[in-house]
């Protein structure tokens, strides 16, 4: 469940701009935020925490335990 809840939080919080761009900024390589953003990968808690600290998001929020 909290797969697919964080695939959607990222996609709103990354919005217009680019995977590529985003990736870069993050420290992620695009082809695994891409796999996020598809469901096709669970993230690690460190890469959890990158996304969280650049986005200023909290991590319940970003799995959809928090509205």
């Amino acid at each position: 469940m909290y797969i697919e809840k964080f695939a959607e939080r990222l996609k709103e919080l990354i919005g217009e701009e680019s995977i590529t761009s985003i990736s870069k900024k993050i420290g992620i390589p695009q082809q695994t935020l891409s796999r996020y953003i598809l469901c096709q990968r669970e993230i690690s808690l460190e890469n959890l925490c990158k996304i969280a600290n650049y986005f200023d998001e909290d991590l319940d929020y970003l799995t959809g335990r928090k509205d």
